[in-house]
């Protein structure tokens, strides 16, 4: 179940209710018994997995002056020595 949040116009008394989806809301402040408003939060954005960081999308820049040898064209010069 949900929890809400309330405050009241009348003597700014703040209070929690639990209540289901189909519950009534609130209709007296239990201080004062004046009608309470529902306060009303802004959600959480969370980002998950990759790609929301700079550092996801970058390639590393290549190294220049060294030319990467593939694995067989080592053990041909190896061979040739």
């Amino acid at each position: 179940m949900p929890v809400y949040e309330y405050e009241c116009d009348a003597c700014n008394h703040r209070f929690e209710k639990k209540q289901g989806f189909h519950d009534k809301p609130v209709e007296k402040c239990p201080k004062c018994g004046a009608r309470p408003r529902r306060v009303i939060h802004s959600a959480p954005v969370i980002f998950k997995g990759s790609g929301f960081y700079i550092t996801d999308s970058r390639k590393k820049a290549p190294e220049l002056g060294k030319a990467k040898e593939k694995p067989a064209e080592k053990k041909k010069k190896e061979k040739k020595k």
